[in-house]
C-alpha cells in the first residue's frame, strides 16, 4: 500500500486485511539498531492507523526473525546501553506492539533465529507461530547483560522454569521450534518453512473475518487481566463486553448469522484498532 512511510531498517506492506511489518536487517541478522528501535514506533502506529488493516504479521528477513540488541553497535558507537538508559529507567518503551498499544490482533511469524531481545516480540504478540527451522535462545548473561522484561512477558506463556532455563543457559543451548511449541511458546509449528508466510497470511485473513470492535475489545480485556487480581480482571471484562452493547457490529454479528452470510462489519476508526460507533 502506498501511503506507508518509508522505513530504512524495517519494511511495511498490505496483502488484503493483513499489514506486514518485516525487520529488514537481514545482513545483521535483524538485529536492533538504534535507528530499527526508533522506527517501530512509527511502524506499528502507520499499520494501526490504516483502516484497512485488520490483522498485523510482525516477522523478519533472511535467516532470522529478531536477534535482538545489536552488539557490535553497542560495542563500538561510544554509548553503548547508555542510549537507553532514560526510556528503561521510566519504563518508556516504544517498540512492540504492546508497547504501543495496538489493539489490532498481533501474529508473530518467527522465521530462523529469535535471540536475546527478539522475545520482547515473542512474549508481546498475541499469537506466535515459528517455522520448523526456528532456534529460540537468550545470550543476555553471556554477553555480560541482564535478562529481564522480555523474560518476564514470556513467564504469561511458558513454564517459570523454561524461562529461567534460558535465562541462565545463555548462548550455549538453543530451543527448536517443536520444542518452543510443547512449552507453549508458540502456537503453531509450520513445516516446510518456506510456507510460513502463507501460514501466517492465512492464519490473518481467518481472523480478519471476525469484527475488528469485538476483537479490539476482547484483547483490552484480556491483555488487562494481566495486570489485575480476578475479580477486577472479571468486572473490567465486563466493562469491555457490555462497551459492544448497541455497536452496529453487535447487531450485524447475529444477522449474518441467520441469513446464512458473511457479516458486513462497520470500519475501524484509524488508530483505534476499534470499529466506529
Amino acid at each position: 500500500m502506498s501511503g506507508y512511510p518509508e522505513l530504512s531498517c524495517l519494511r511495511l506492506e498490505r496483502h488484503g486485511p493483513v499489514g506486514w511489518l518485516i525487520n529488514n536487517r537481514p545482513e545483521r541478522l535483524n538485529a536492533m539498531s538504534a535507528r530499527m528501535r526508533d522506527e517501530f514506533e512509527v511502524a506499528w502506529k502507520a499499520l494501526d492507523a490504516d483502516p484497512a488493516v485488520r490483522v498485523i504479521v510482525h516477522t523478519g528477513e533472511g535467516r532470522a526473525f529478531q536477534t535482538g540488541v545489536d552488539v557490535t553497535e553497542i560495542a563500538t558507537d561510544g554509548l553503548g546501553m547508555e542510549r537507553y538508559r532514560e526510556s528503561l529507567e521510566r519504563f518508556e518503551l516504544r517498540f512492540t506492539a504492546w508497547h504501543n498499544r495496538i489493539w489490532k490482533p498481533v501474529i508473530a511469524a518467527v522465521n530462523g533465529i529469535c535471540a536475546g531481545g527478539g522475545f520482547h516480540f515473542v512474549a508481546d504478540a498475541d499469537i506466535v507461530i515459528a517455522a520448523s527451522d526456528a532456534e529460540f535462545f537468550d545470550p543476555h548473561t553471556s554477553v555480560g547483560q541482564v535478562v529481564a522484561v522480555e523474560a518476564i512477558g514470556l513467564l504469561r506463556k511458558m513454564p517459570a522454569e523454561a524461562v529461567m532455563r534460558m535465562a541462565l543457559v545463555g548462548r550455549h543451548e538453543r530451543l527448536g521450534a517443536r520444542r518452543a511449541y510443547e512449552l507453549g511458546m508458540v502456537s503453531q509449528v509450520v513445516d516446510p518453512p518456506e510456507r510460513l508466510r502463507e501460514a501466517a497470511q492465512e492464519l490473518g485473513e481467518r481472523i480478519a473475518r471476525n469484527s475488528p470492535a469485538a476483537m479490539a475489545a476482547t484483547k483490552r480485556a484480556l491483555w488487562g487481566a494481566f495486570e489485575l487480581g480476578l475479580t477486577e480482571a472479571c468486572r473490567r471484562g465486563a466493562a469491555e463486553l457490555v462497551s459492544m452493547w448497541g455497536h452496529p457490529d453487535q447487531l450485524e454479528g447475529p444477522r449474518a448469522f441467520a441469513e446464512k452470510r458473511e457479516p458486513r462489519w462497520a470500519d475501524p476508526v484509524p488508530g483505534s484498532g476499534s470499529a466506529a460507533t
